[in-house]
Parts: structure tokens; C-alpha cells; sequence
């Protein structure tokens, strides 16, 4: 009789000890929404923030990192002159590169960029470029025509989307940029993010290749300017920046690119890459020319 008892009470308590937990679960499900939105959006700020080199603003362009670095001061009448960078990775733009956006800054020209993540110049990246562009000209007052620069991989990124928009260009600059993904990061690496095997890739490298299709730039007459390492084993002078400067040539337009080669330098941190003037000046100068047309 007595364990009965007992046996009823556990019971009897037990069913009153989950419906005490029950009901704390509802509560907690639906009370103090705006405590659920306000964590929300604490964790879309923190995915948004990206640590920024210079003073700017960090962003979300459709779920992805964006940011823009910005010159002191009052911005001018019209529209605000810029260059559209690559790649912006966790980590880029960096502490090496941070001189040479001061001088961008200082002369009044934005830097602003998006993650498009390892895109190696694919549909997908190009359309999220197209999205952050479409941010930046028509909801923040900025020129229609950004000069576009492109380190390493950010080659693929700027290249590419610039062969689909050449209209809205107006200029190309790079450091040790990649152009032909063959080089790097290699067909297999880059397939995935084309959404096709290494072989269909290989099949398509025509369509797909950015190297490919520079011969629209040159048609187009959009200038370019690069700085590459003569001894870059990563990044292969011969196969990206003299091979884009073959294709100008190929389409007479070789007047509209430069090609500084950094003698006895690979793909590094050497501070001439990021310090070299002649690009600096080309960036600033195509960009305001972007802002003025």
C-alpha cells in the first residue's frame, strides 16, 4: 500500500513537473518578441561587421560582407568618384595595402567592395557584384563608372565582371592579378564554384575564362594598368597580365594598357606593389574620370 502510494505521488508530481515546463516553454516562445528581434539583429550587425583598415562603413549586400571606405570631409557635389575592389575576403583589404588607400582616400576617391567568397570570377560572383554596384549607384550617389582594382585572385573577380559591363568601367588596375584560372587557383578548385565538374569546365573555358573574353575590354577602350612580379610562381606573369596585354594587342588597342613588371619580385608583401604611383595615379585619375562622365 505504501509503494503504491508513493508510486502515485512520483507520478502525480512528474505529470505537474512537466506541465510546469510546458508551460515556461510557451512563455518563452511567446513573449517578449522585440527581445528575439533585438538578438536578430544583434547577430546580423555582427555578420555584417567587417573589420575595416581605414574609417568607413561595413554591410549586407543579399546576405554577403560589404563595406566602403570613405574620405574625410563633406563628399562633393554629384557623383561620389570610386573604386570597386577585389577581393574583399576576410582580411582584405589589408594592413600592406593600407598606405595606398590612404592615398585614394586623400584625394577624394571611396573604396567600397563586396565577399562574393571564392567565386574565381563565376556567374554567381558576377551577380553579386552587379547587386552591390546597383547599391552603390543608385542608393548611395555613386558615379555609374568606378575603376575597378583587382589583387591576385581579385583579377578573376573584376575582370570578369567588367568583360559583361564594360560600359560602366572606367579603368582597370591591378597587383599581380589572376586572369586565366588555369594559372590559379586551377580548374578543379575553380569548378565548383561555376557549379560544374573540372571537365565540363575545361570544356567551357572559352564561355567561361575571363582571360577570354578581355578582347571585349579592348573593343570597348577601357584602360588598364597592372604591377606584376617577373618571378611570381603563384601567379604567372606570362599567362595573366602579358597575356592580357597580348589580347589589346591583338585588338589594337596595346596604347590602352601598361604593364610595370617588378623585376626579381614574386606574388609578396613587397611594399613596391602597394606604394607604386603609376597605379595610384592611374586609379585616381580613371576614377574621377568615371564621376565626371
Amino acid at each position: 500500500m505504501w509503494r503504491r502510494t508513493v508510486l502515485i505521488a512520483i507520478s502525480i508530481f512528474g505529470c505537474s513537473f512537466l506541465q510546469v515546463n510546458h508551460v515556461f516553454a510557451q512563455a518563452d516562445q511567446l513573449a517578449l518578441p522585440e527581445i528575439r528581434g533585438a538578438k536578430a539583429a544583434a547577430s546580423k550587425v555582427k555578420e555584417s561587421a567587417k573589420k575595416l583598415i581605414l574609417p568607413g562603413e561595413s554591410f549586407l549586400i543579399e546576405g554577403r560582407p560589404a563595406f566602403i571606405l570613405t574620405p574625410a570631409g563633406d563628399p562633393p557635389k554629384g557623383l561620389r568618384p570610386w573604386i570597386f575592389y577585389a577581393p574583399t575576403l576576410e582580411g582584405y583589404p589589408d594592413e600592406h595595402e593600407k598606405w595606398m588607400h590612404e592615398q585614394f582616400l586623400a584625394a577624394g576617391i571611396s573604396v567600397a567592395g563586396i565577399d562574393v567568397g571564392e567565386g574565381y570570377g563565376s556567374p554567381q560572383g558576377r551577380q553579386l557584384f552587379t547587386a552591390f554596384y546597383n547599391e552603390m549607384t543608385k542608393n548611395r550617389g555613386f558615379a555609374h563608372r568606378p575603376c575597378l582594382l583587382g589583387r591576385s585572385r581579385g583579377g578573376l573577380w573584376v575582370s570578369s565582371w567588367a568583360c559583361e559591363n564594360a560600359e560602366k568601367v572606367s579603368g582597370i588596375a591591378g597587383i599581380y592579378p589572376v586572369f586565366d584560372f588555369r594559372t590559379y587557383p586551377g580548374i578543379a578548385t575553380a569548378a565548383p564554384a561555376y557549379g560544374v565538374t573540372a571537365d565540363q569546365l575545361a570544356e567551357r573555358i572559352q564561355e567561361f575564362n575571363p582571360i577570354e573574353q578581355i578582347s571585349k575590354l579592348a573593343k570597348a577602350k577601357v584602360p588598364a594598368l597592372f604591377i606584376h612580379g617577373d618571378e611570381d610562381t603563384i601567379v604567372p606573369i606570362k599567362e595573366n597580365s602579358a597575356e592580357f596585354v597580348a589580347r589589346y594587342r591583338a585588338a589594337n588597342a596595346e596604347a590602352l594598357v601598361i604593364l610595370i613588371v617588378a623585376k626579381g619580385q614574386g606574388h609578396n608583401f613587397w611594399e613596391g606593389f602597394f606604394r607604386c604611383q603609376e597605379l595610384i595615379d592611374f586609379s585616381i585619375e580613371h576614377a574621377r574620370q568615371g564621376a565626371a562622365n
